[in-house]
C-alpha cells in the first residue's frame, strides 16, 4: 500500500491472472473493435493460436519478464516468431491499460530478413515430382501468374475465370492494388480444366472440412515435398511469388507491368521481389577488354 501511494497507481487487490484466462477477454475486446479490419484480428488469432502452446500460456502475466519472452521459439521464420511476440506485447500492453498489471515487460522481436530464395524453373523441377495435389497446382498458379497462396490463389472462384482471354480476376487482396487481372499460362490452363466440371460458380479449391469452404493450407505438403526434394528449409511456398517477380522483369524489363501484375502499390515492394543473378552483369563486364 506504501509502494502504492509512492507511485500513485492503483493497489491492485487480486492475483494476476494465469495469460491463458486473460486471452479470452483480449480476444472478445478484439471481436467487437468494429475499427479493426478483419485482417487484424485474424492476425491476433493466429498470434494466440502460437502462444497457447508455450509455457508463457500458463503463467501470471505479472510472473513474464523479458527474459521468459526472449526464450521462446515458434515454428516457421522470424515472420511468425514475431506475430506471436507482437500478440503477447499486446496482451500485456492491454492488460496494464485495464490496470490488471501494473507494467508491461519490454519485449524484443526478431530482425525479418527479406527472402534470399526463389522458386525458379530449375528448383520446381526439383519440386514437382514430390508435389501432390492441390500443391502441385497452387505451386504452378503462384509460379506463372503471381497470385499470394492464402488470400489469391487459395479463394479462386469459377466465376472470376476468363477461359476466352486466358486471364482470372483477383476479386480480393491484401490491398485495393490487388484487385487485378493476372494471365494464365497454358499449363495452369490444363490444370484448371481438369478440376472444371461446368461449375458456374463457387471456389476452384474447395475444401469440405474448412469452414470457409475452400482450400486454407498446403503447409504440410510442402514441407513434405520439400524434405523429399532435398532442398533447404528456409525455402518457402512465397519463394513461387518471389520467383514470378524476378523472371518476369528479366523478360520483359517492364518493372511497372510487373509491379501491377503483382499487385503491389509501391515499387519499392516489387523491388524486393527481384533476385537478378550477378551473371548477367558479369557477362557485360567481361565484354570490357580495354
Amino acid at each position: 500500500m506504501a509502494q502504492s501511494e509512492e507511485r500513485g497507481g492503483v493497489l491492485l487487490l487480486w492475483r494476476s491472472p494465469v495469460l491463458r484466462g486473460f486471452s479470452k477477454r483480449f480476444l472478445e475486446w478484439v471481436d467487437n473493435q468494429s475499427m479493426l479490419k478483419q485482417k487484424s484480428k485474424d492476425y491476433y488469432a493466429n498470434g494466440w493460436r502460437l502462444l497457447a502452446d508455450t509455457v508463457v500460456a500458463g503463467m501470471r502475466l505479472d510472473a513474464i519478464s523479458q527474459d521468459d519472452t526472449g526464450v521462446l521459439s515458434f515454428p516457421g521464420g522470424p515472420s511468425n516468431h514475431n506475430n506471436a511476440l507482437r500478440k503477447l506485447r499486446r496482451m500485456l500492453g492491454k492488460a496494464e491499460e485495464w490496470r490488471v498489471l501494473r507494467a508491461a515487460p519490454k519485449i524484443k522481436l526478431q530482425q525479418e530478413r527479406e527472402r534470399e530464395r526463389i522458386i525458379d524453373e530449375h528448383v520446381e523441377a526439383k519440386l514437382l515430382p514430390f508435389c501432390k495435389q492441390p500443391l502441385r497446382d497452387v505451386l504452378m498458379i503462384m509460379r506463372d501468374a503471381g497470385m499470394r497462396n492464402q488470400k489469391e490463389v487459395f479463394t479462386m472462384r469459377w466465376e472470376h475465370l476468363d477461359w476466352s482471354n486466358s486471364r482470372y480476376f483477383v476479386y480480393d487482396s491484401k490491398t485495393p492494388k490487388g484487385r487485378r487481372h493476372v494471365p494464365i499460362s497454358p499449363r495452369v490452363l490444363q490444370s484448371l480444366l481438369a478440376r472444371y466440371s461446368d461449375q458456374k460458380e463457387g471456389w476452384v479449391f474447395p475444401s469440405e472440412r474448412a469452414k470457409c469452404g475452400h482450400l486454407t493450407t498446403v503447409a504440410r505438403q510442402f514441407q513434405d515435398a520439400r524434405k523429399d526434394a532435398g532442398l533447404p528449409d528456409d525455402l518457402v511456398l512465397d519463394c513461387a511469388r518471389h520467383g514470378f517477380g524476378t523472371e518476369m522483369y528479366r523478360a520483359t524489363e517492364n518493372l511497372f507491368a510487373v509491379m501491377k501484375a503483382m499487385g503491389h502499390a509501391e515499387v519499392a515492394t516489387t523491388m524486393k521481389y527481384q533476385h537478378q543473378d550477378i551473371d548477367e552483369i558479369a557477362h557485360v563486364a567481361s565484354q570490357r577488354v580495354q
